[in-house]
């Protein structure tokens, strides 16, 4: 597969806007945080019921672990003036095959989010009109898959645009729309009869690994982390922006995980739209803002997959077969959110295997092979070898047990 494309492309995705050349601090950092600003905001209350009360010391922690990652990452950058992207940082590091692995990686993990796109919206479509049914092909279907396919439709043909300019601009509303959602369902607890009243586990050892792959995939920025770096005007300040970004990121989501526990406790599901009364005038607009947002991002998710497809392809060139090829990685994805969809669990199989991996695992690793190189024992990295166990301890484990589930729910008993 051809990765040189992703450098121009990685900052099209779920993460964030494309940034502009020589930014200032200030819109670096409004970047920063539309980059950490996603789809995860509504699932971090889930999070907190699965791990209890202390699990919000984890948030803190994963958020530590992930800023310094992202500062390795910048280290990695100084070293060669070349280096432009993530898969860049791969290949100087460990070659061809280090850029191929940090590419892979990626793209799994922009499908996988384009899979939770679908899933997201038709669940809250479902939840607006639960007695909707769909007649396809004759065959009567449920409204959470007619919404699934629905949303396919409507997304389609935004994929078949080459320049993605204008849903780009239209995605970096993700910070308000996250403000927004957090508002809404504050307002929904204080003065629409909800109310706070849960008080909930302190503790629970058995929903720990989910909690954490939950809460890591609310920070897995990093692939467009050197993008945006490399657009600063003084990038020596982007360790400012990274902190910026974390704590505000941290803030937000530490906030709606509070409020969505107290206000529901362990009735929480996966995601905490679902678990709004539609009546409430709050509840829609935190509903509705939540269904905007995805499908003016799923375009922006899918191309650099595509494109890069597009590279190793005949004809690369045409748009007949550029269309065929989007229409056919939609389809793909449409396949997978009928088959599992379980918006929980495959949030945290792409937090506990993907982002993970790309967050904390292969920055440590690059870092470890650019700079300090791996005999140079020193209590930096030991360190870094305590963070590569314990992120690989989270991953083997957070994938373990959310495969399970997936399992348990996709096999007939």
């Amino acid at each position: 597969m051809d990765t040189n494309n992703v450098e121009t492309i990685e900052s099209q995705n779920q993460h964030g806007s494309p940034p502009t050349k020589g930014t200032t601090f200030i819109r670096t950092c409004f970047n920063g945080v539309n980059t950490l600003s996603g789809v995860g905001i509504l699932s971090v209350p889930y999070a907190l019921s699965k791990g209890g009360w202390l699990s919000l010391m984890l948030l803190l922690l994963v958020a530590l672990l992930c800023f310094y990652t992202g500062l390795l990452l910048r280290r990695c950058m100084d070293s060669d003036p070349l280096i432009k992207s993530y898969p860049d940082i791969g290949q100087v590091a460990f070659g061809r095959k280090g850029r191929v692995i940090v590419s892979t990686f990626l793209y799994l993990e922009l499908f996988f989010v384009a899979v939770e796109f679908l899933i997201m919206e038709g669940d809250n479509l479902h939840k607006l009109f639960p007695k909707e049914e769909f007649v396809v092909f004759g065959s009567r279907i449920g409204g959470k898959q007619g919404f699934v396919l629905l949303t396919a439709l409507v997304v389609l043909p935004t994929t078949w645009l080459r320049s993605l300019g204008v849903l780009a601009y239209v995605s970096a509303g993700g910070v308000m729309a996250s403000l927004i959602l957090v508002v809404a369902v504050l307002w929904g607890g204080a003065f629409d009869g909800i109310g706070f009243h849960e008080r909930g586990d302190l503790w629970n050892w058995s929903g720990l690994s989910t909690a954490i792959s939950l809460f890591t995939f609310c920070y897995c920025g990093h692939a467009v982390f050197p993008t945006i770096c490399n657009s600063m005007k003084d990038k020596s300040q982007f360790p400012k922006v990274l902190l910026v970004c974390f704590v505000l990121s941290t803030i937000s989501y530490g906030s709606m995980a509070i409020f969505g526990y107290l206000m529901f406790g362990e009735h929480l599901t996966s995601q905490i739209t679902l678990n709004l009364p539609t009546k409430n005038i709050s509840s829609k607009i935190a509903i509705y803002t939540t269904l905007i947002n995805p499908i003016s991002k799923y375009a922006l998710v899918i191309s650099p997959i595509a494109t890069a497809v597009e590279e190793t392809v005949p004809f690369r060139e045409s748009k007949t077969m550029s269309c065929l090829i989007r229409t056919c990685i939609v389809t793909s994805t449409v396949f997978v959110a009928l088959v599992v969809p379980f918006f929980g669990y495959v949030m945290a199989f792409i937090g506990a295997f993907l982002s993970i991996t790309v967050s904390v695992l292969l920055p440590c690793l690059c870092y470890c092979k650019i700079i300090i190189g791996f005999k140079k024992f020193g209590v930096e990295l030991m360190v870094i070898f305590m963070i590569l166990l314990f992120g690989t301890l989270l991953a083997v484990v957070g994938t373990y047990t959310t495969l399970t589930d997936i399992i348990k729910e996709v096999v007939p008993k």
